[in-house]
């Protein structure tokens, strides 16, 4: 028997045990939303959908041809808590009302990714941290596929897993187009969904890195939100790998409470005796019982010492998957980043400018601020998680010429911030901070959006941030292009 037939048959058996409830309510029509609907349906479940705001046309008409009952604008709980067990949005919080009357009822509430991971037996690399988690899911993803696997990417990012999950089921009599015929799932696992998730297993979890984050969910307390981060780990045994960075002070303070017969792997830029990974600019060492593989780093595209941690937590999953070394290196050499991550717009009149949209947290913020020599105009402010900007002190001192702080309410970064930064301005719509911006930089300089907050007082999301930011540097571009021409 191949080992994709075992796959099959492992998945049947999982199945068989596991399809003992009969309705289930899912919580939010998004991506993960709507792949769980679909996946529920083909496995004969009651399913009805509720999202407490307007459902995108695409989703519902995905609903609607699979007859999918649904409402949306509201959650009727006559229809939702008669559930035998609920799947919930991630971005739905525990405070929310519907979810407080699930718990009083004593109802389950899962993530997508527990109620699909009962339907396949797929091989699943699991990565979570506060910051590097899409680019080390991303990296990790490129380097299988550059190394010829049937590798898929999931979670957080991407298209929904209950919907691959589907997929493989209904696809199961064909063979992959690829030189390792096994599936494995790359999923990017974000604190949100780690709450959901309760009988999953990752074969392979990395925790790149813990710092306060999100902290308006937990309390406001750390201890719960590091709880959350480290469910990676949870049901593994010896058959897996925990991957982590050791120099994250969270993680190493909290491993003393680390109950896990998995094999450990940590990551650091610090040079130390132990199998896991080390590194700097010019490569890494990683050492695994008595193997030692050396990855040349001088190709890389990534750089900064936030992307070192990555591709040390990156290149530990696919040596420990049985990728060489020379085609991690490839890989390393032509990946492409995620949108909103460290992404050069443009470059006006000797001024570049950068979308890093997706830092929302005072840490990510400092990778981006540290990645960059040159002076910055920085762009941040948004929606306040709960931030201590006194992380940043040192990295803006001397280095961040002007902070334009766009956002409706300035004053906790101005505070902050005043003494520090020697220009600082408040601005409230995108085409302004942009302009304003560019009034303030010289030839030579960055104009840095790194924000530290999420992005909804002003925009839908992160991506709709970088999205706007973007448009507006272009139309600045040709504004500036149109007047040298003449």
């Amino acid at each position: 028997m191949t080992q994709k037939s075992k796959n099959i048959e492992e998945t049947k058996k999982v199945t068989r045990t596991t399809s003992h409830v009969s309705h289930l309510v899912i919580l939010g029509a998004g991506e993960s939303g709507t792949g769980t609907a679909l996946l529920a349906k083909a496995m004969g479940f009651d399913v009805f959908v509720s999202d407490m705001g307007a459902i995108a046309d695409k989703y519902k008409k995905i609903l609607e041809d699979n007859g999918i009952a649904y409402e949306e604008g509201q959650h009727t709980e006559a229809k939702i808590l008669n559930a035998d067990e609920v799947v919930k949005s991630p971005g739905i919080p525990d405070k929310a009302p519907i979810i407080q009357a699930l718990k009083k009822k004593k109802i389950k509430a899962v993530s997508e990714i527990e109620f699909a991971g009962r339907y396949t037996a797929a091989k699943k690399v699991c990565i979570t941290g506060t910051n590097g988690k899409t680019t080390t899911t991303l990296l990790v993803y490129h380097i299988l596929k550059k190394a010829g696997f049937n590798a898929k990417l999931a979670g957080n990012i991407g298209e929904s897993f209950a919907k691959q999950v589907l997929e493989e089921s209904q696809d199961s009599n064909s063979t992959p187009n690829t030189q390792n015929s096994e599936l494995i799932y790359v999923l990017e696992l974000s604190s949100f969904q780690l709450d959901g998730m309760f009988k999953f297993k990752a074969d392979i979890g990395i925790l790149t890195n813990i710092t306060p984050d999100h902290l308006d969910r937990y309390d406001y307390k750390i201890d719960k939100y590091v709880a959350s981060k480290f469910r990676i780990i949870q049901n593994m045994d010896e058959n897996c790998t925990f991957i982590y960075g050791i120099d994250s002070e969270l993680i190493e303070n909290n491993l003393f409470d680390v109950d896990t017969d998995a094999e450990e792997l940590p990551f650091s830029i610090y040079p130390d005796e132990f199998d896991g990974a080390c590194g700097d600019e010019e490569g890494i060492t990683i050492q695994i019982g008595e193997k030692e593989y050396l990855i040349d780093l001088k190709k890389s595209v990534l750089k900064g010492q936030h992307n070192l941690y990555n591709t040390m937590a990156a290149s530990l999953a696919a040596i420990k998957l049985g990728v060489d070394v020379k085609t991690i290196e490839a890989a390393l050499a032509d990946f492409q980043n995620a949108d909103h991550r460290m992404q050069l717009v443009a470059e006006i009149d000797g001024v570049k400018y950068i979308n890093d949209s997706k830092a929302t947290n005072v840490d990510s913020a400092w990778y981006a601020l540290d990645a960059y020599k040159e002076p910055i105009v920085w762009i941040a402010g948004g929606t306040d998680k709960g931030n201590d900007y006194k992380a940043l002190f040192d990295v803006v001192k001397g280095k961040v010429k002007a902070l334009v702080c766009m956002t409706k309410d300035s004053e906790k970064l101005e505070k902050a911030f005043k003494g520090l930064i020697p220009i600082i301005k408040k601005s409230e719509d995108v085409k302004e901070t942009v302009q304003l911006c560019a009034d303030l930089a010289e030839k030579g300089d960055i104009v840095l959006l790194s924000p530290c907050c999420a992005s909804f007082d002003l925009f839908k999301n992160y991506e709709d941030r970088g999205k706007q930011f973007a448009a507006a540097v272009l139309e600045l571009d040709t504004r500036v292009k149109t007047q040298e021409s003449r």
